[in-house]
């Protein structure tokens, strides 16, 4: 299909989006959240004062299309060890990350690393940073309580009730680099999710540019709810509680269409404390939207989306 999609977010809920989608559509551009702090990336935005590579090396290794599956595998290696280790070690690492890391000092830019490393491995589709520095996040919680860091907010490392309820990008005036602008203008389809609500998908919907842009625009726009529900943010959550937390960041839903899983029966394990978001207070919404509910679950990993099935129903309603 001949149809230009952006993605925003960039964790692993879109890896396994473009997963799916680039067997149907070539022109997918991909906008990166840059507040992760967190892992790898963390460790090498802190040494070599980058941008943290991590979200945008794994987007860019789902979306190889090259008959040699070691591609991918190659680029989202990970040595052994630690990867919230100490900084100047090498386990824990991913081995795309430090490549780009070299990319980027050998062209003294991001964005050209970004280039020469999709040459590199023939790599098509379009990745970009969505702000133009790196910015970092913090968040309230459901008691009034300030979570300062990507990392603390996404290791729940905070006391009391760790369920989210805001959360602020530093700078708050962080704009976004012409080639988002760019692309979101002449994109057909803007897509929004899966991944964290408050350290992946709404660090980007908040950036002022992308924030306007959605807000304004008559483009067609989804925003996909998670399978389920991460203990340490959305605990509890309903479809309803992800479009209330979007309209409190944004002042309004832009979105005109959501995409929810209906397939509770697969039973996630106990040890990873996850659970599946329900779709039981939706029809109470006094909100103009469409909802697609589909079986969208991953069978062999059930907090996921299967790529096969979610690409499949965002083709269906485009």
């Amino acid at each position: 299909m001949n149809k230009n999609i952006v993605c925003l977010g960039g964790g692993i809920g879109t890896v396994n989006l473009i997963k799916g989608l680039k067997d149907h559509v070539d022109d997918i551009t991909v906008v990166v959240s840059m507040a992760d702090e967190g892992g790898s990336s963390g460790r090498l935005r802190r040494m070599f004062k980058m941008f943290p590579p991590g979200d945008i090396i794994s987007c860019m290794a789902a979306f190889y299309k090259g008959k040699n599956s070691n591609v991918s595998k190659l680029l989202t290696y990970r040595f052994p060890g630690n990867r919230y280790g100490k900084d100047g070690d090498l386990s824990g690492h991913k081995l795309g990350n430090l490549i780009m890391v070299a990319l980027k000092n050998i062209t003294g830019s991001f964005d050209e690393a970004i280039f020469l490393f999709q040459h590199i491995f023939d790599i098509s589709g379009k990745f970009l940073p969505a702000t133009v520095e790196t910015v970092t996040i913090s968040a309230k919680t459901i008691e009034g309580k300030e979570i300062f860091g990507e990392e603390n907010i996404d290791l729940g490392k905070y006391t009391g009730k760790r369920i989210l309820d805001e959360v602020y990008v530093h700078p708050a005036d962080v704009h976004t680099p012409k080639a988002v602008g760019d692309a979101l203008e002449q994109a057909d389809v803007v897509v929004a999710g899966p991944g964290d609500l408050y350290t992946t998908i709404l660090p980007v919907l908040i950036i002022s540019d992308i924030k306007k842009f959605l807000t304004q625009t008559k483009k067609k726009k989804i925003f996909i709810v998670n399978v389920a529900n991460k203990p340490f943010e959305t605990k509890g959550y309903d479809v309803s509680d992800y479009i209330d937390a979007v309209k409190k960041h944004l002042g309004v839903f832009p979105f005109d269409s959501i995409v929810v899983n209906n397939n509770y029966g697969i039973t996630i394990p106990k040890k990873l404390h996850y659970s599946y978001v329900k779709n039981s207070r939706m029809q109470k919404k006094d909100i103009h939207v469409q909802c697609i509910s589909d079986d969208l679950v991953d069978e062999a990993f059930p907090i996921y989306h299967s790529s096969a099935k979610l690409a499949k129903t965002i083709m269906e309603n485009i």
